[in-house]
């Protein structure tokens, strides 16, 4: 199926891609429509243009490619999956998720993967082709968190403030050769080992493959792995010593 969305109603579109028997959709001249897949599993949608908030939202499935940038709430919550965005996208992408992959060519805003959590298969996975705002992996629970940096041009850093508060799960890869300032003391930073590399080399080579990037330049340069250094970080947080 083919739609142009235009100026549809958000609520009209959604339906008719939940209500159509066709698992391949093609969406053009999006204009920013909210929770296009929330919710759905077994599609393949191809977005040309700019999805609104929420894209992919509780998504348990659905292999889902936007050929431009997106707005906030991208893959919220979502179960399982995939989320590929060619351009950039906004505060909060990977919110809360439990499962599946996201992929985002350029930069993320605030808030990307906060309380991302982990659970037996399911581990979440969200890298980052460019730069990445503040609060990255705010609350951190599972899964794993890659910024790579390929598009900088020394305009923004590689992560802003407050990266990793709260964190106390999962694992959080970062190409650089000098660690964000002031990381919160229940993150615990050390350059990446060869077993870190490669338990995320596979990702890596995913993500190169699909967006055009070569994996050996991504690899030729330092990684720094971040950790929770404790299992109660709300304590050094919120309570007094």
């Amino acid at each position: 199926m083919k739609i142009t969305a235009g100026d549809m109603h958000f609520q009209t579109l959604n339906e008719t891609i939940r209500n159509t028997p066709d698992t391949e959709i093609e969406i053009d001249s999006c204009l920013g429509q909210r929770y296009i897949g929330a919710g759905l599993s077994g599609k393949h949608i191809v977005i040309k243009g700019t999805p609104g908030n929420a894209l992919g939202a509780y998504q348990d499935g659905c292999n889902i490619e936007v050929h431009g940038d997106a707005q906030d709430a991208t893959g919220d919550t979502m179960n399982d999956g995939m989320i590929t965005v060619y351009g950039s996208s906004g505060d909060a992408t990977g919110y809360a998720m439990r499962g599946g992959k996201i992929f985002v060519k350029g930069n993320i805003g605030y808030r990307a993967g906060i309380h991302m959590k982990a659970y037996k298969e399911k581990v979440p996975k969200l890298i980052i082709g460019g730069c990445a705002g503040s609060f990255l992996g705010e609350y951190q629970a599972g899964g794993v968190i890659v910024v790579l940096g390929l598009l900088q041009d020394g305009s923004y850093p590689l992560v802003g403030n407050f990266c990793g508060t709260g964190m106390h799960g999962g694992k959080m890869y970062l190409r650089t050769d000098t660690l964000p300032a002031n990381l919160p003391i229940q993150v615990k930073a050390e350059d990446a080992s060869e077993k870190d590399m490669d338990e995320v080399r596979p990702l890596l080579q995913e993500f190169c493959s699909k967006f055009d990037f070569d994996l050996q330049t991504v690899l030729n340069a330092h990684f720094f792995v971040l950790t929770p250094d404790t299992a109660n970080p709300y304590k050094a947080l919120y309570t007094r010593n």
